[in-house]
């Protein structure tokens, strides 16, 4: 594991020994971690919330001198860090992430004589996980991707991200100090770096799943190498999301000010740099909302971009949509991309359905303080840009329930997302029991997730049945004496 001081760049053949002796070890302690009771694992999972706790008054300087993220973002951020921890270690001591079910021998059984048969979820193995930028704690090295695969049981090698190199490194170190003293075994979790070693991680066959949050290019390559491996393995991206919001005509009329205080709100927050930003909002043509987000947008603050790459990426994005046909400015300025100094201010462009209708790349994600205005003619060019999008992490209804268009739309856009709101805005994502952080491709690679939420641990297990094995050769979930004292199904109920 990394020091807080930065090594020497290794040579390529030192760089693959140091990933092979981290791989070795973490294969080492898979078997101990699959044994391991939930409870045990709930122990470290609290024991490094803790230590994140005692550690907060280095952290959080440290983050707020890497992301340009203010004290009161990066504190609550660390607290909903050590709060998702804690909830994961709550969850698998309750053991029903386990799905322990029991079918008894039964000779009298529908079909025919029934074996003894027993079924629950094992932990697939060392997995890789790379850092998010926006997140510098909830999606870094002890975040979500992170948390979750240790409470599944898989010993974790993390590429940190390299927008905060010293955070990572002080973050792995405490990590890595709080997992050892409260008795995890040695190769539970390891940090590493770079882009070939990212790589290298993903093709090597002792990696059995790999988690990622990032850009579509980015991860669209780690995915790639993932599956063309000769044994493929999951790959759990999250890529890209436009997070868009539809207006119907009566919402628009009747409570404008309320839609475009809520979607300017949600739309600048940190910035523009939540994975879950609205960045497209469909209106009537002719909407009093138009104008009131332009005077909004007018009002807000420019703010320093998470690092360099990031704002040059924001630039270069930003102007080519507002170079594309149909496309103008409505309010705010366009970023300097010659400018280091330039702290992006919001900008929010305009365009018609009928142009995004012609060219989808209208609707593609700016990562940052922006968003586009679609205006629509009716209801049916409404429903035809919600049916022609392509995968979102959300996308929001703004209207009354009570009409039938919005069931209409929230229909047609559980289609198309993984989660839907009704008058309410997306980000402040919320770590609890019923989250759904994921969607259709390009949101995420994997429809079947989540990233965030107590299932975030399903992506981490698989299926194992044992026929005819003695009790006491058992996993004990699967036992009748139950010593974990998990929940089981036998014959069909719930014990």
């Amino acid at each position: 594991m990394r020091t807080p001081h930065e090594p020497e760049t290794p040579t390529p053949a030192g760089a693959a020994a140091q990933l092979g002796g981290l791989l070795d070890v973490a294969t080492s302690a898979a078997p101990v971690l699959a044994a391991s009771a939930p409870e045990q694992r709930a122990g470290w999972l609290r024991a490094v919330a803790h230590r994140l706790e005692a550690g907060a008054t280095n952290l959080v300087p440290l983050a707020q001198q890497e992301t340009h993220l203010p004290e009161a973002r990066l504190s609550s951020e660390l607290a909903r860090t050590c709060f998702q921890l804690r909830l994961l270690a709550d969850e698998i001591t309750l053991g029903s992430y386990l799905r322990a079910t029991i079918d008894h021998a039964d000779p009298g059984w529908g079909m025919g004589p029934r074996p003894d048969l027993r079924r629950m979820m094992r932990p697939l193995g060392p997995v890789a996980v790379w850092a998010a930028s926006n997140f510098p704690f909830a999606f870094s090295v002890a975040g979500g991707d992170t948390a979750s695969a240790l409470a599944a049981g898989c010993p974790v090698v993390l590429v940190a991200h390299p927008g905060h190199p010293r955070l990572s490194a002080a973050t792995g170190e405490l990590v890595g100090d709080a997992l050892s003293g409260a008795g995890a075994p040695a190769g539970v979790f390891a940090m590493t770096e770079g882009v070939e070693t990212g790589r290298a991680l993903i093709r090597d066959p002792r990696i059995t799943a790999g988690a990622f949050t990032g850009s579509i290019s980015g991860g669209r390559a780690l995915f790639d190498l993932a599956v063309s491996r000769p044994v493929p393995i999951p790959f759990y991206g999250e890529l890209g999301s436009v997070n868009p919001a539809f207006v119907t005509r009566g919402a628009s009329e009747r409570r404008p000010v309320d839609v475009a205080d809520g979607f300017v709100a949600s739309m600048t927050l940190g910035a523009g740099q939540f994975c879950t930003k609205p960045g497209l909002l469909v209106v009537p043509r002719g909407s009093a909302v138009v104008d009131l987000v332009g005077e909004r947008v007018a009002k807000v603050s420019g703010a320093p971009l998470l690092n360099e790459r990031i704002r040059l990426g924001y630039a270069a994005s930003l102007d080519s949509l507002a170079r594309r046909d149909g496309v103008e400015v409505a309010a705010g300025r366009m970023p300097s991309a010659d400018d280091p100094s330039d702290a992006p201010a919001p900008t929010l462009l305009r365009s018609t359905a009928a142009a995004l209708l012609a060219d989808a790349r209208l609707g593609e994600e700016v990562f940052g303080p922006a968003a586009l205005v679609v205006e629509y003619d009716d209801e049916g060019e409404l429903l035809a840009v919600a049916s022609g999008l392509a995968g979102q992490l959300t996308a929001t209804v703004c209207g009354d329930p009570q009409d039938a268009l919005v069931g209409t739309l929230l229909t047609t856009l559980a289609g198309r997302a993984g989660r839907v709101l009704l008058n309410d805005w997306p980000t402040g994502v919320s770590v609890t029991y019923a989250q759904q952080h994921g969607g259709p491709y390009p949101a995420t690679t994997a429809v079947g997730t989540t990233s965030v939420g107590m299932a975030a641990i399903d992506r981490f297990v698989r299926p194992v049945a044992y026929q005819g094995v003695p009790e006491p050769l058992l996993p004990p979930a699967l036992r009748d004496a139950n010593p974990w004292g998990v929940p089981q199904r036998i014959n069909g109920r719930l014990g």
